[in-house]
């Protein structure tokens, strides 16, 4: 959705969110465990697979007006358009009404967990209008006479209504279609939606992280996917280290379908160490299916998907005594935190500190460790175990949608086109995240909070949930 906020309301609420982030990046900074410091530590990000995409923009769309308590805004309701990696075309609908789209952003499939979805108690709703509306069903003239459309849809009109229909359930927007078409098919979807179960991920590994001794097998790693079969990636150096990927049987696997179980089969006389592996696989992604940014733009669900390029990774790391952890972790907006996922495959407890508190994984035990964080919180997390293994997890947390600006100034649009405020040299679609002339000093500010704040966590306001 291209927001069609003023320039200014759009950039107060994006040099406010752009401060928020800042100032929480320079202080929720957690390094654990003495030892070798962060610098080489292994990034990971919370993605446990599936479809990686840049969005390009609205394709297929009409106007919706949102009715707000400081007065009415036109916006832009439709398809977006997105571009997988390796291959593959999706077409996505916004479910964050408020939150501007940033040019080119990069997405990920995510699960529900991982969006305003997780604490969405209308989220199946959502499904069944993808499921039952275009482009899924793209049989305009049955699509319109099922919603009672006398005169027929265009695509347009259904990619509006849809649209309006959607937000309705995402962030409990006050919004119709201005086209009356579209809004007869809005309200026909709005009031015949019903419950839906999440759909499954295109492709993931589970557990995404294993440990053990050298001269095990290490896992198992399961396959889940929907496609036909999924091609495994050795590790980079296995060649030098003879660490092979094998089924239960012990035969080396290059291939693998639903339900796999995949181990690292890692030599005997191995020294300490890790080693990560990939598979990919080329499917359709599920309808439903979450698309989320770590840039702040705005979260997409799915509703349709060309042949894709999918792909997810597993990592194992082994030692022959002491603590022998494998670390994993995922968002959980339901909690409004980061779940932290350790299992000890040692003979000896592993201990490690987040948030100033100390947790201590028993040897041949696993146990998750919630982060709570505040909304639009940036997080930066590097836990340290034996042998110099370092485990980096950055994110923000950006679960809920936006709230409205109260006081604000909005400018109502007569045309629906997407247009992007501040020119060329502006990477945002429509609405500034603090492109403005006020960014140096936002960042002054931010800079001085944390110097000022720098043995304290500081923590943003919470924001309130736009649906109940």
């Amino acid at each position: 959705m291209f927001s069609s906020f003023s320039v200014l309301s759009a950039r107060r609420r994006g040099a406010a969110r752009l401060a928020a982030a800042t100032l929480v990046s320079g202080l929720v900074a957690v390094g654990v465990l003495a030892g070798s410091g962060t610098a080489g530590a292994e990034e990971t990000t919370q993605s446990q697979g599936g479809a990686t995409a840049t969005i390009g923009g609205l394709k297929t769309y009409g106007a919706a007006v949102i009715h707000e308590d400081s007065g009415d805004q036109q916006v832009s309701a439709g398809l977006f358009e997105m571009s997988v990696d390796g291959g593959g075309t999706l077409q996505t609908y916004c479910i964050d009404i408020r939150n501007p789209t940033q040019r080119d952003a990069k997405y990920q499939e995510t699960a529900w967990s991982g969006t305003s979805l997780g604490a969405n108690k209308d989220a199946g709703k959502i499904r069944w209008i993808l499921q039952n509306s275009y482009p899924q069903v793209n049989d305009l003239a049955t699509l319109a006479a099922k919603a009672g459309v006398h005169g027929g849809l265009t695509e347009q009109d259904a990619a509006a209504g849809t649209q309006v229909a959607i937000w309705r359930y995402s962030d409990g927007a006050d919004v119709d279609a201005v086209d009356p078409q579209a809004e007869k098919l809005a309200d026909y979807l709005d009031k015949r939606a019903v419950d839906m179960a999440e759909p499954q991920a295109s492709l993931t590994l589970d557990p995404p992280a294993v440990s053990g001794h050298p001269g095990e097998l290490l896992g198992p790693v399961t396959v889940h996917t929907n496609a036909s079969g999924v091609a495994v990636t050795p590790p980079a150096d296995a060649a030098t280290s003879g660490v092979r990927i094998v089924g239960k049987d012990g035969k080396p696997l290059t291939s693998a379908v639903n339900g796999s179980q995949l181990f690292f089969d890692v030599p005997e006389k191995a020294a300490d160490g890790s080693a990560e592996i990939a598979v990919q696989a080329s499917t359709t992604v599920p309808v439903g299916r979450a698309f989320a940014s770590e840039s702040h733009s705005q979260t997409q669900i799915l509703a349709g998907s060309s042949e894709s390029t999918v792909s997810a990774p597993a990592s194992a790391s082994w030692a022959k005594k002491g603590a022998i952890p494998a670390l994993s972790a995922a968002k959980n907006c339901a909690k409004g935190a980061v779940d932290i996922t350790a299992a000890n495959q040692g003979d000896e407890a592993f201990t490690f500190e987040l948030m100033g508190t100390e947790h201590s994984i028993p040897a041949g035990q696993s146990r998750t460790v919630t982060i709570p964080l505040q909304e639009d919180q940036a997080y930066d997390f590097t836990i340290e175990g034996p042998g110099g293994l370092e485990k980096r997890f950055t994110g923000i947390l950006d679960c809920r949608t936006q709230g409205t600006a109260g006081g604000d100034a909005t400018q109502i649009l007569s045309e629906p086109s997407p247009a992007t405020v501040g020119g060329s040299a502006d990477d945002t679609n429509l609405a500034a995240t603090g492109g403005s002339n006020a960014t140096p000093l936002i960042a002054g500010v931010a800079i001085a909070l944390v110097v000022i704040g720098g043995a304290a966590l500081v923590l943003v306001g919470k924001k309130e949930p736009t649906r109940e």
